[in-house]
Formats: C-alpha cells, structure tokens, sequence
C-alpha cells in the first residue's frame, strides 16, 4: 500500500512555488540595473499634480515625486530595497510596495514599515517654474 503525502503537505509546497514565482516575476520584471528611459530635462509633472503630503509614481522615468510639505518637492527611486519590486503607491505620509508590505517615508525615503533593510535611492529632480524635471 503506498502513503499519499498528507493534505497539508502539498498546500505548503504549492504555496512555496507559488510564492517563489511571484517574488521571481516582480524581481525579474524590475531587475534590469539601467538607467531609467526619460532623459534628464524631461518634464514629470507640473507641481499642482502633486498633492501636499503625498506623491505621485512615474514608472517609465523609474521615480517617485512626493511633496512633504507645500512647496518642498523630493524624489526617490520607484524601486523597492527588498527584493527589487516596483512601488505602486502613495498615500498616508509613506510610498509603498504591493509586495511584501514595505513602506518608505515620502520625506526622505527611509524605510517605515520593513521588511525593506534601506532606504529608496534619492533621485535628483529641478522645479523650474511650475515644471518638475528630471535633473
């Protein structure tokens, strides 16, 4: 008589690949170490698009703009320091990843909520009248 492997078993095997694939696929998706496809000088926003005390995600020029407070801009790294997922959104003071729970403070980056180990990359940007632009 064979022993079929207990029913609890294959839940955790089929949650470990799953969970594997997923994490794979938003490393995999995000791990390219180029430089971002929007070029210095490049337009983001115009600063009324970004609300006071929260931000706005800008996937293809790989950045985050926040405004902490009215009229100070910053900008980090859409990429999160855990596993390399792309943050996707930002509200109540933190920038966020769908991953695995990550949140980065919208002041300067630092981690708020881990398992993140540091900071998002701060990313240099010009407000030129009304204009955000990459620096």
């Amino acid at each position: 008589m064979t022993q079929s492997p207990a029913r609890r078993t294959i839940l955790l095997a089929t949650g470990a690949v799953a969970l594997t694939a997923g994490c794979g696929e938003y490393g995999n998706e995000n791990s390219d170490s180029g430089s971002a496809s929007v070029k210095a000088g490049t337009e983001l926003a115009k600063t009324s698009e970004i609300p006071v005390g929260g931000g706005k995600i800008f996937k293809d020029a790989k950045v985050v703009v926040t405004q902490p407070r009215k009229g100070e801009f910053k900008a980090f790294s859409d990429i999160c320091t855990h596993q390399g997922c792309q943050v996707t959104s930002v509200s109540g003071g933190t920038i966020n990843c769908p991953c695995h729970g990550s949140k980065f403070n919208i002041t300067d980056g630092s981690v708020a909520n881990p398992p993140a180990p540091e900071p998002l990359p701060e990313k240099q940007i010009r407000v030129n009248g009304d204009s955000i632009e990459l620096a």
